[in-house]
């Protein structure tokens, strides 16, 4: 395998710790918190993933003559099709339905995190190159059925369609900051409509509740303790126990405690409901909430206009608030492209895959386009 004219070595790693803290992070181009050794040692570390859960961790890493490693990609072996957020059980059951096996596959990924970030990490672009190169040699010399590469980047997405794999393309609703200085310069640039029913939802939330932002030095196991409470109570509701361990929000909270943002909303000194964001070079990630009682709008307040509020006091570009949700528009929160590529083994399996695919891209620009020109909530002659 080559990069360039160097010869490079690969090697696989069922820990990241294999592949060390300085190492991993020296390769980075980026603040993204999601790719950095701290946030996968985490999940490692505190029992998200291991083979018991279907996230079998066997990191890629390329090294040259003298050991040093060039490029590093997060990968893991899946049982299932959970925690993607990219969603592929239809292919899983039409495969299986053939008598072909789709399980285990082959996942690069940020496991239970649908958020854009480098999946191919080295500052060399012939590097990066090679890493899909050899993920794809490792699911072929193992006759696994797939490789999927979850949220890369759209310059890594780009290569790897050039390099023959199935490309996916979907949406998610980010909120810009447009050099706004206050909320009230925000809600300005809105049409009146929306601006009238933003004030009322988030007047009726405050008079109920009292919101609070907790940061680093200031996050203490209590604090936690609530945050966990309240995102198995949305768990319980809606899908069964959390991906994420209680240890593993310690484990964060200990070394990334100024990358998160926690916000609580109070009634009197009780908490009744919060979320938890990470923070990213120019973006804030809001990631899972929960809450305690039913108040109307109160998820709006604390999982979009707080954080609306947050980036703005604090000079923050961007606010990605997660997958699904037409609803966001309304709030200011435009859609952009995301994306996902496919290596399929099969040709039988390969060809309806792609014929679907391309389909589905010009589907999902179409409506793109459809929403940011006709259901925008911004000022027309914005």
């Amino acid at each position: 395998m080559t990069a360039q004219t160097r010869p490079l070595k690969l090697t696989l790693h069922n820990t990241i710790a294999d592949i060390g803290q300085s190492t991993w992070d020296g390769l980075r181009d980026d603040d993204n918190p999601f790719t950095s050794f701290a946030y996968l040692h985490a999940l490692e570390d505190t029992g998200c993933v291991d083979e018991t859960s279907g996230w079998q961790p066997v990191h890629i890493a390329l090294c040259d003559d003298a050991g040093v490693v060039a490029g590093v990609m997060p990968l893991y072996v899946k049982y299932h099709s959970m925690g993607e957020y990219v969603f592929d059980q239809s292919w899983a059951r039409a495969y299986e339905q053939a008598g072909g096996a789709y399980y285990p596959k082959l996942q690069g990924a940020i496991p239970f995190t649908p958020v854009t970030g480098a999946r191919l990490i080295s500052r060399d672009p012939a590097v990066r190159r090679a890493l899909v190169e050899a993920a794809i040699s490792l699911c072929d010399s193992n006759r696994l059925s797939s490789l999927h590469i979850t949220f890369p980047r759209e310059d890594e997405w780009r290569m790897m369609g050039e390099m023959g794999l199935l490309q996916r393309r979907d949406q998610q609703f980010w909120w810009d900051n447009a050099g706004y200085t206050t909320f009230d310069d925000f809600l300005a640039a809105l049409s009146s409509n929306r601006r009238k029913v933003i004030r009322r939802e988030r007047r009726d939330v405050q008079s109920a509740v009292e919101l609070r932002h907790i940061t680093g030095r200031d996050i203490n196991e209590n604090h936690l303790d609530l945050m966990y409470a309240f995102i198995e109570s949305t768990y319980d509701r809606k899908w069964g126990a959390p991906y994420l361990t209680r240890a593993f929000f310690s484990r964060v909270a200990e070394t990334m405690r100024d990358k998160i943002v926690l916000i609580f909303a109070y009634q009197g000194e009780q908490a009744v409901a919060g979320a938890i964001n990470f923070i990213g070079g120019d973006t804030l990630y809001g990631r899972q909430w929960g809450t305690h009682i039913d108040l109307p709008f109160l998820h709006f307040e604390v999982c979009y206009y707080q954080a609306i509020d947050y980036a703005i006091t604090h000079g923050l570009q961007r606010v990605e608030a997660g997958t699904q949700g037409e609803h966001k528009l309304s709030r200011g929160y435009l859609p952009h492209s995301v994306y996902s590529a496919h290596y399929i083994r099969d040709k039988r399996l390969r060809a309806p895959i792609e014929d679907y695919l391309n389909r589905e891209r010009d589907a999902v620009v179409e409506q793109m386009q459809m929403l940011a020109e006709e259901a925008s909530p911004f000022k027309k002659d914005r």
